[in-house]
């Protein structure tokens, strides 16, 4: 009895031992997970500009400037277009205009893309290494080149299309004309403003603000005019090598052709840009198509309304660079609690998302659509207003033109806020990054939508009598 005693009390000490082990071993793994994992969560504890954590007046005092600057650059390219429209290339080879909401929106698609992909990787902190922040940026400059290039050269051929068919005409001089001008200006400005957002994302950081409110706001302040002036600027000197210097225009198309491939091999090599480059074009592509249909009604109408032309750029610019800060934060938000193709564990983005609880809910999203949507109408007075004082554009103001402007504005960036509130998070269940995805199409929708919603705008003031010819006539 006594020696059974002994041997129980013996292995009832080594369970006890065998158990603290395992306690110490299990402690010591949590103590050094602990230890390993903490370092990002403490970041994003004292990192204040994460979306989570931000309150209206935070929101307001990180948009509205750069919203103003966006405005502002929109108005330069509604100017611009209000004055090329006029140019011998834009009056003869009129499929021209069915390729600038195309050219327009590669912001959206591209760099406005872009600079929201940067902006998750910075509140995540992954870039905070400079060789790994190297390789993103070379891979991601890469990507939008390439890009850029299949979707300069498409959208050529459908302006073509879209233009020659119903009429039945083809000119191969001015469809190397397209092809050329198309190509050239999404390939530089792709460039240009590339490297422009990697370095706003940057500072942003830096400086301790959030780049999701920043970044795609000054990607579509420099976009529009950037794009328009060096389509203006190439168009007009290949419509005037047309019968002297026939060879410039293919050299272009081949010299980008044989570009393509590299741009190609070093994303494929890419950890960062390797499954964008496979799986980035669909949303890229249809964005194009739904861009087109926008340029086919921009085709119609500034032939009959010359003074769209000025405003043109500047809804759609505004309304995509609202829509695209709301998607892009949503993203954000939604990296910072889970993987793609997880569930959505944000309570605010779960259910059935009604305009009511999009708009008026408890939620940060909520209070980012109110703030987003409230810049909306005094925004564009600003920026008519400024048109006006100019003396630009074909109409003059007036109570009524600014009745019906303000209300196609104000719809187009309801809708648009309303579709990125439950695009995003769907994208995200079906296992895509909506960084990615998301903001080609909204920008795009934006396009379409503002086009429409301002050729409706200037047909319904010309039925009302309101027909000026020119402001400065």
């Amino acid at each position: 009895m006594a020696h059974r005693r002994h041997s129980v009390s013996r292995s009832s000490r080594g369970r006890s031992a065998s158990n603290s082990r395992k306690h110490v071993s299990q402690n010591g793994s949590q103590s050094r997970s602990r230890s390993e994992s903490p370092k990002p969560q403490k970041k994003r504890k004292k990192d204040q500009s994460l979306p989570g954590e931000e309150s209206s007046i935070s929101i307001v005092s990180q948009v509205t400037l750069p919203f103003i600057i966006a405005g502002f650059g929109m108005v330069g390219a509604g100017m611009v277009l209000d004055i090329v429209q006029h140019w011998t290339v834009f009056t003869q080879v009129k499929e021209i205009f069915i390729l600038v909401p195309a050219l327009l929106g590669l912001k959206g698609n591209l760099e406005m893309t872009l600079a929201s992909r940067l902006s998750t990787q910075a509140n995540l902190g992954h870039m905070d290494s400079r060789k790994e922040l190297l390789k993103m940026v070379g891979g991601n400059l890469s990507l939008i080149q390439a890009q850029a290039i299949v979707v300069g050269f498409l959208s050529s051929l459908t302006a073509m299309v879209l233009g020659w068919i119903p009429k039945g005409d083809f000119n191969i001089q001015h469809g190397l004309l397209l092809c050329a001008s198309s190509v050239f200006t999404a390939a530089l400005a792709s460039l240009i403003l590339g490297s422009i957002m990697v370095l706003v994302v940057l500072l942003s950081r830096y400086f301790k603000i959030n780049p999701d409110n920043v970044a795609t706001p000054i990607a579509a302040s420099l976009g529009d005019l950037v794009t328009l002036s060096i389509l203006a600027w190439v168009g007009n000197l290949l419509y005037e090598a047309i019968g002297q210097q026939v060879w410039l225009a293919p050299t272009i198309i081949v010299v980008f052709a044989l570009l393509l491939p590299l741009w190609v091999v070093i994303c494929i090599r890419n950890k960062y840009t390797n499954d964008v480059i496979y799986s980035g074009w669909v949303p890229v592509l249809s964005a194009m198509m739904i861009s087109s249909l926008g340029g086919l009604i921009l085709d119609f109408t500034v032939a009959n309304y010359d003074g769209i032309a000025v405003f043109q750029p500047v809804i759609n610019g505004v309304g995509g660079n609202l829509a695209a800060v709301h998607a892009s934060r949503i993203s954000t938000s939604l990296h910072q609690k889970g993987r793609p193709g997880g569930p959505v564990r944000d309570a605010h983005l779960k259910g059935c998302l009604n305009i009511f609880k999009v708009f008026f809910g408890s939620g940060v999203h909520s209070k980012a659509a109110r703030v987003l949507t409230l810049l909306v109408i005094p925004g564009h007075l600003l920026f008519s207003f400024t048109i006006f004082y100019l003396r630009a554009g074909h109409t003059s103001s007036s109570l009524l033109f600014q009745c019906f402007y303000l209300s196609a504005a104000l719809l187009q960036v309801v809708l648009l806020i309303y579709i990125a509130t439950w695009l995003v998070p769907l994208i995200w269940v079906k296992g895509s990054d909506p960084d990615n995805v998301a903001i080609p199409y909204l920008t795009a929708i934006g396009d379409l939508l503002g086009t429409a919603f301002l050729a409706v705008a200037f047909h319904f003031l010309f039925l009302l009598g309101d027909r000026d010819a020119d402001v400065s006539e």
